[in-house]
């Protein structure tokens, strides 16, 4: 289920509260593919989320501008439990880090990271970033499952 969205001061757009939200692709396309911004970048982590599940990816961690109240988000961040995945079956675009992530971001709309990689200088995993806006408040998040 899809929880309300809340008020953070110092955020400009409404956002999930604090914590992990297990949501089906199913939930998260009827409550953020509601204009076609949304739904190109909604398809593009279904395209996506089916190319991770061939590996083996069981769980995407879903976050940034589109999972908030912002009616145009320019992408989405991703990213991906590696457990039970089989690197010789990962697309390659998942290990392109090149140019700000540019060949994942025109293939999908958005940006996808192992989930227990470090996303910053201090030393937290995506999964830990996800649930922290740009100014340290406590924002929440979805996990889904990658099968259909």
């Amino acid at each position: 289920m899809v929880p309300e969205f809340i008020k953070i001061i110092g955020s400009p757009w409404n956002l999930l509260p604090p914590g992990l939200h297990r949501s089906s692709l199913f939930d998260i396309e009827n409550r953020y593919a509601y204009n076609n911004s949304r739904r190109r970048l909604f398809d593009g982590l279904v395209e996506a989320s089916k190319k991770l599940n061939f590996a083996g990816c069981q769980n995407l961690y879903l976050n940034g501008s589109f999972v908030t109240s912002k009616p145009i988000p320019n992408d989405f961040d991703a990213c991906w439990d590696p457990t039970g995945v089989d690197a010789r079956l990962l697309d390659p675009v998942f290990k392109d880090f090149n140019f700000l992530r540019v060949a994942q971001k025109n293939r999908f709309g958005g940006e996808f990271f192992p989930s227990n990689s470090f996303a910053n200088e201090v030393g937290q995993t995506f999964l830990d970033f996800f649930q922290t806006g740009k100014f340290w408040y406590k924002k929440g998040y979805h996990c889904s499952g990658t099968s259909h």
